[in-house]
């Protein structure tokens, strides 16, 4: 029997086995593993994760494939240009993770500010003395100014939790267009202005991404950008690593220029820059952006639902 899935891992819940089961055969082998080599010939569609690039030269050695799925929203690993002259259908999972990614958005923003990390580590330490008036303290968030990458959905979701913390919202996004955002849902009538860059990062005590790396996003947050920023502002990223300079953000940091940074994507990842280790005022999630059981079986199920359609 051919192979007619490959995957380069098992995913959360049933619906790549069902896949498998309706599409025979499937196949589990890590990525770029000798099997994974083997199998690729005769592989039909593939299934890869956000840190595993595909190349030109992969559909080549995949002369049967018609179609990628991936795990994630952001398809910016993937040859899409060279797919879309192939005919090879590209699959992704875009909306049903908006309000897990926002939430943990949320988290490193409150971790930051309230320095919970620290905070954990001083009680774990055995060193904590109890309570005292200057310890670890914090900016506060309420009436400050969040400016917000990406208007999105995401973005969105992450301007209704700024606002709930009595935060004032405002975005930039790529198409530039001005006026304002709709960010309520439908459940309220909530708007921000939509800002050119420089005008926004001048404004912003806390500064989110939510935008997808693209070749205009790419180093976007260099290191005059971030020097636009207010004096001890945050940074939050839960978007992708490429778009911030990170030893730009990192020396802004040692030299107490930016109030902290919480980062949930790295460029490279998994490799990191070793400075963040001892960066200062920086939490370091490992890219749990969609990691709760309900989104990443969605995300499975709207990925095998995608390839299925591609195989007909």
């Amino acid at each position: 029997m051919s192979i007619r899935i490959l995957s380069t891992s098992p995913l959360v819940g049933p619906a790549l086995a069902e896949l498998g089961a309706r599409f025979p055969e499937l196949r589990l082998a890590p990525f770029r593993s000798p099997e994974w080599n083997a199998a690729l010939p005769g592989a039909e569609a593939l299934v890869v994760m956000l840190s595993e690039p595909l190349t030109e030269a992969d559909l080549d050695a995949a002369p049967k494939l018609k179609a990628i799925g991936t795990y994630s929203v952001g398809v910016n690993h993937l040859p899409l240009k060279a797919c879309q002259a192939r005919g090879i259908a590209v699959v992704n999972t875009p909306g049903v993770l908006t309000d897990a990614t926002a939430d943990i958005a949320l988290a490193l923003l409150m971790a930051v500010t309230r320095r919970v990390a620290e905070g954990e580590a001083l009680v774990r330490s055995g060193q904590w003395r109890g309570w005292a008036p200057d310890q670890l303290l914090g900016p506060a968030l309420a009436g400050k100014v969040c400016g917000i990458l990406g208007s999105g959905p995401i973005g969105q979701a992450f301007a209704r939790r700024a606002w709930a913390l009595g935060m004032a919202p405002i975005f930039w996004d790529r198409e530039g267009h001005g006026g304002h955002v709709d960010f309520g849902a439908g459940q309220a009538a909530l708007a921000a202005p939509r800002l050119p860059l420089p005008e926004l990062l001048s404004r912003s005590a806390v500064l989110s991404l939510h935008c997808p790396l693209t070749d205009q996003t790419r180093g976007m947050l260099d290191r005059a950008a971030l020097a636009q920023l207010p004096q001890g502002a945050v940074i939050i990223n839960t978007a992708r690593g490429g778009i911030m300079d990170e030893n730009a953000a990192i020396d802004l940091l040692e030299s107490g220029r930016l109030g902290g940074v919480g980062l949930d994507v790295y460029e490279g990842e998994p490799r990191l820059n070793e400075r963040w280790l001892t960066a200062p005022r920086a939490v370091l999630l490992p890219h749990l952006g969609s990691a709760t059981v309900e989104t990443r079986e969605a995300m499975a199920r709207l990925l095998c639902d995608g390839l299925a359609s591609a195989l007909g």
